[in-house]
Order: structure tokens, then C-alpha cells, then sequence
């Protein structure tokens, strides 16, 4: 099997981290940061064309507003240090999720970090915040709507093609594989639409923990499968 393309990574266990060795949540956030950066280095070495990180799902905003704090002080600190060598690097960053009613200072920062690195043309960085994909999907259904009602669309014309059209990730391929630390075997409301015939890893260590090694382990399982897409196989049609 070939390289996957396009890697997603549910960045799961920060908190239980932390809670195994007695220190305070954020510990665990600010040492997944450190595991975010060496994942980023490591697929840019190997050449992957798109990673995209689950940085901060719609839904974490009911986490206490202690730890809602500390995220966002992570999210500013990462980019205000580290935009920098991604540009360098020729990394080029998307933000994918819903950015109405973001505070100014955030919306600005995921702003600045796109147009800074538009033109850049190594590895896509597709950072997933303040997302939900439920409400991408909602969002690409509106839209649907309004070019029906619009006369831009006909009704024949709504097609499983369209709806990819108008999500967050209109121009990026589905994911070939989707892996989850942590140990837990579910999906979280991540790219559900594109995740039709993605290959899952779900990896029992906790993400401060996850090391390029642990990538590595990871493409070599996606290389041993064999995707079938719905069809069969030609040894399959053999038999």
C-alpha cells in the first residue's frame, strides 16, 4: 500500500496525563504541545502532503472556563512562536471549523496564520478549531439551500459532490487514515463525512506521549491493510 496522503489525528489524553503523575491539567495541554510540534516536524521529514490536528472541538467550550482559558493562552502562544518556522519550513496552515463568535484576538491570530503561509507549498497544516462536524455539515446544508432557492443549483444537482463542495475542507482530499491516542475508539463528531473510507488507529498512549516513532508504527499498520473503497479485490474476484 502506499503512502497515506492525508493523516488526521484526534490528540486525545492531555488531562489524563497529567492526572497519572498529580499535576494540574494544563500540564498536560502544554505538553501536548510539545508532542503537536514534533508530529508537525516529523510529517513535513516524511513528506506527507496534509495533517490534520483536532486542536479544540465546538464542543470543548463547556469545559471549565479555567481550562477553556489555558487552551486559548496555549493556541496564542504556539502561533506567536511558532508560525515563524512553519513559514520557514514551507508549511502552509488551514483552519477549518466555525470562526462566528470567536474573540477578535483568536479569529485574528487563525487569520494571520493562513495569510502568512498561503503561498507555501509543502506540508498542509489543517488545524481543526472550534469544530465540529456536525455543524460543518449543517453549514455546507445551508448553503445548499440558498443556492437552490437562489436558482444557482437545481434540485438534481445536490449530489454527494456538492456537499464536499461547500465543507470546510472543500479543497482538501479525505483523510486516508484517522488516529485517535488515548485508547478510545470513537470518532468525537470529527470529519464524519469525510471519514467514509478512512483506516482508523486508535493508539492506547496518551498524547503528551506520542512520538514520531508512534507515527511511523501507525503508517506501517495503514500500509499491511488493503482498502477496498466498497469493491473487492483482484485476488478476491480470483477466487
Amino acid at each position: 500500500m502506499s503512502h497515506p496522503r492525508h493523516i488526521a489525528i484526534i490528540m486525545d489524553g492531555n488531562g489524563r496525563w497529567a492526572k497519572a503523575r498529580g499535576l494540574p491539567r494544563t500540564a498536560g495541554h502544554k505538553a501536548g504541545v510539545d508532542s503537536l510540534r514534533e508530529t508537525i516536524r516529523a510529517a513535513g521529514k516524511m513528506d506527507i502532503p496534509f495533517l490534520t490536528l483536532f486542536a479544540f472541538s465546538s464542543e470543548n467550550w463547556s469545559r471549565p472556563r479555567s481550562e477553556v482559558s489555558d487552551l486559548m493562552g496555549l493556541l496564542k502562544l504556539f502561533i506567536r512562536r511558532d508560525l515563524a518556522d512553519l513559514h520557514r519550513e514551507n508549511v502552509r496552515v488551514r483552519i477549518i471549523g466555525e470562526r462566528e463568535g470567536l474573540a477578535k484576538d483568536i479569529r485574528g491570530l487563525l487569520e494571520e496564520a493562513e495569510a502568512l503561509t498561503k503561498g507555501n507549498s509543502g506540508l498542509t497544516l489543517v488545524i481543526a478549531f472550534n469544530y465540529g462536524s456536525r455543524n460543518e455539515i449543517t453549514r455546507a446544508v445551508q448553503r445548499l439551500i440558498a443556492d437552490v432557492a437562489s436558482g444557482a443549483l437545481n434540485e438534481g444537482d445536490v449530489t454527494p459532490e456538492a456537499i464536499s463542495a461547500r465543507l470546510d475542507t472543500a479543497d482538501i482530499p479525505d483523510p486516508d487514515m484517522i488516529i485517535r491516542t488515548s485508547g478510545e475508539m470513537r470518532l468525537s463528531n470529527f470529519l464524519l463525512w469525510q471519514a467514509a473510507y478512512s483506516e482508523f488507529m486508535f493508539m492506547p498512549c496518551y498524547w503528551p506521549d506520542f512520538r514520531p516513532s508512534h507515527l511511523i508504527e501507525a503508517i506501517e499498520t495503514f500500509q499491511m491493510r488493503e482498502r477496498r473503497f466498497g469493491g473487492v479485490t483482484a485476488q478476491e474476484i480470483a477466487l
